[in-house]
């Protein structure tokens, strides 16, 4: 295990900003992956898990062990009549691992085509995209009990997933590592086209030549086209949560805000947090090197040398607003060290 001190995690987070860790590892391995463990536990210290730094804001250096989450792997490890079994370790490029899958006709993860991130990040948060989330596909996942340094399985069940949430981010939060996950994707070609942009951008499209692979580079050109590139522009691709309010407080809000955007989410309505950051005037915002992007308000950039502190500092703002001029408070989606 070589540790590095002092190290700068510029090119370690996708914001680019700068902050240092006190110390920093790459783990190829499980065995790696508990030696780290060990170590920040002898020493007192506090320790981080990074993938690709897709989802994550420091605003300061961090005063622990940054573990970088590199253990790769990807096999057909069982089927069914309708289903093959796939599993992928933790730090498996999740976009790679999407491809890979299409390459060998294992569908279903095609309509979350260029997410960013890791594989073990996936499930923490129940990734969704384009009317598909990570639910919706997972069989079961492999994880390592901090306490204890043993691998546990759990279910999709006992992941408890709800939007953009797992047990991961409740009740378990901060005693597992995610392992490796194992998937159920189709044998026989089955697509998902009702999110409505995806079905805007395929109208016209004969049924028959609508096919996994092509509604995987829809999504990814469609994303493209919304979301700026980490290697060009510092970010984190959406900042904010979309917020769900109760049917009547959407009523109550169309009646000010007639143009206001919702989705009808069981018995409530998830509110388009671009569209109010748009209406409250920040879309295109740029102060020195932090911003939002001009095309999508969700967007927070980093123009060049923003610091972490900067762009929380704008987020902050972004939220206050919101809450002046809809009464309604936006929740970073970002995790904010």
């Amino acid at each position: 295990m070589e540790l590095l001190e002092n190290f700068n995690l510029k090119n370690f987070n996708t914001f680019h900003v700068s902050a240092h860790a006190r110390y920093f590892v790459n783990v190829p391995d499980l065995a790696c992956l508990r030696d780290a463990l060990t170590f920040a536990r002898a020493r007192g210290l506090p320790f981080m898990l990074i993938g690709q730094g897709s989802n994550i804001l420091f605003r300061q250096d961090y005063p622990g062990l940054i573990i970088e989450m590199n253990i790769r792997g990807r096999k057909l490890v069982g089927e069914n009549d309708t289903h093959w079994h796939v599993k992928a370790s933790c730090g498996e490029n999740w976009h790679a691992f999407v491809q890979w899958c299409l390459e060998n006709s294992y569908y279903g993860l095609e309509n979350l085509s260029l997410i960013p991130g890791t594989v073990g990040a996936a499930p923490v948060q129940n990734i969704g995209a384009y009317g598909v989330e990570m639910k919706d596909v997972m069989l079961s996942l492999e994880a390592l009990e901090i306490a204890t340094g043993e691998l546990v399985t759990f279910s999709n069940a006992d992941c408890g997933f709800g939007y953009r949430h797992s047990v991961f981010k409740g009740d378990k939060r901060d005693q597992y590592i995610i392992y490796s996950v194992t998937f159920a994707l189709h044998k026989q070609a089955v697509v998902n086209i009702g999110y409505a942009s995806l079905a805007k951008a395929l109208e016209g499209t004969p049924d028959p030549d609508i096919t996994p692979e092509l509604v995987g580079r829809t999504v990814t050109e469609i994303r493209r086209s919304k979301l700026p590139s980490p290697s060009r522009l510092g970010n984190a691709g959406s900042f904010f949560w979309n917020p769900v309010v109760s049917r009547e407080q959407f009523d109550s809000l169309r009646l000010e805000h007639p143009g206001i955007v919702g989705y009808p989410d069981g018995d409530e309505v998830k509110l388009a947090a671009a569209w109010l950051i748009e209406q409250a005037g920040w879309k295109g915002f740029r102060e020195g090197d932090v911003g939002v992007h001009s095309e999508h308000a969700l967007v927070l950039v980093n123009h060049g040398h923003a610091t972490g502190a900067e762009l929380v500092d704008l987020s902050e703002r972004i939220q206050q607003s919101v809450v002046e001029k809809f009464g309604i408070r936006l929740t970073p989606e970002v995790r904010i060290i």
